[in-house]
């Protein structure tokens, strides 16, 4: 009975350890201990106030979130840094009186990423979505709900594309 409780035990380690360390969002960190986000400064045409800070702060949080890497303000790591490109609004859908129904906020973010450790991860690429509102709606008055759809999306690409491994 001890001999067979001894083996399920090292069949289990070594199943375990065999594998690896399993994360449950299927990020793939290698060796990576550290990350940092560098500040996306807004290029975009239409200039919202704290857009810029807002979704490096978001950036930020979802990789802290979903990872075992620590924050870093230089040297990190991995790197992520970039710009927001686009930011505007416009209509999508006509009533019959030839007026907005529908309008669609879109924001676009271009990603430069850096892996330290792996060169062969490195990328830059365009992220972007869009939410749509009713045109007799302002912005203003949905604006943290638009913000929170678009920044979870984006963010959420940017990290599968860098780390997920899938």
């Amino acid at each position: 009975m001890k001999d067979l409780k001894l083996i399920i035990v090292l069949g289990l380690i070594i199943s375990v350890t065999s594998c690896g360390i399993y994360s449950f969002t299927g990020a793939d960190t290698g060796n990576a201990k550290t990350f940092q986000v560098n500040f996306f400064q807004n290029n975009a045409q239409l200039i919202e106030p704290g857009l810029d800070i807002d979704f490096t702060n978001a950036l930020q949080d979802l990789v802290q979130n979903q990872t075992n890497l620590n924050l870093v303000t230089d040297s990190g790591d991995l790197i992520f840094e970039g710009e927001i490109t686009e930011y505007r609004i416009a209509p999508m859908t006509a009533t019959a009186q030839n007026t907005a129904a529908q309008n669609r906020l879109t924001m676009a973010v271009n990603v430069r990423y850096f892996n330290s450790l792996d060169e062969e991860k490195d990328f830059e690429q365009r992220f972007t979505f869009f939410f749509d509102y009713p045109a007799d709606v302002q912005l203003s008055s949905v604006k943290s709900e638009a913000h929170e759809v678009l920044f979870e999306r984006i963010t959420q690409d940017i990290f599968n594309t860098s780390l997920a491994n899938w």
